[in-house]
């Protein structure tokens, strides 16, 4: 049986402490969906198309890569796409708290999907999308947190 993996998230934006971690990941699956939820009751800062882009530009080289949006619950998409594997990212002791409930939940509602996760190297585990993007807000330059060849537009309007 393939193992596939979802890598859930909204990635407003997509960060390089997310590419680092989907890089560690790609030698432990056969392929890795990276899902972008969208939930039509959240504001994003960046149009669900860029964020699709952005990933798929990030990963162009890698085969084992997929990039889809869905919305709902994850353990549904993790179905609909015959996905057994959840992968998080754990940078500190409150992720770990939040993401053991949400893991214990999946394996429930998903009928026993596993949820794996990795402790993130300590170069990138200050990094977060919510940072990110209030350096953005304010004006900052937020190059340094984002993988090579994304190109933030800065000319968004709120």
């Amino acid at each position: 049986m393939e193992k596939i993996a979802v890598f859930p998230g909204s990635f407003d934006p997509f960060t390089i402490g997310h590419q680092k971690l989907i890089e560690r990941f790609i030698p432990l699956f056969d392929k890795i969906i990276i899902g972008i939820g969208v939930n039509s009751q959240k504001k994003y800062l960046f149009p669900l198309e860029q964020r699709l882009d952005w990933i798929r530009d990030t990963f162009k080289d890698e085969p084992k890569i997929e990039v889809q949006h869905f919305e709902k619950l994850t353990a549904h998409f993790c179905k609909r796409v015959n996905a057994n594997y959840l992968i998080r990212g754990l940078r500190n002791a409150s992720d770990f708290d939040y993401e053991k409930t949400i893991s214990q939940l999946n394996n429930i509602v998903g009928e026993g999907i596993e949820t794996v996760f990795l402790i993130s190297e300590p170069a990138y585990s200050h990094i977060s999308s919510t940072i990110v993007r209030e350096i953005i807000k304010g004006g900052g330059d937020a190059t340094p947190f984002i993988p090579e060849g994304i190109n933030l537009d800065y000319s968004f309007k709120e």
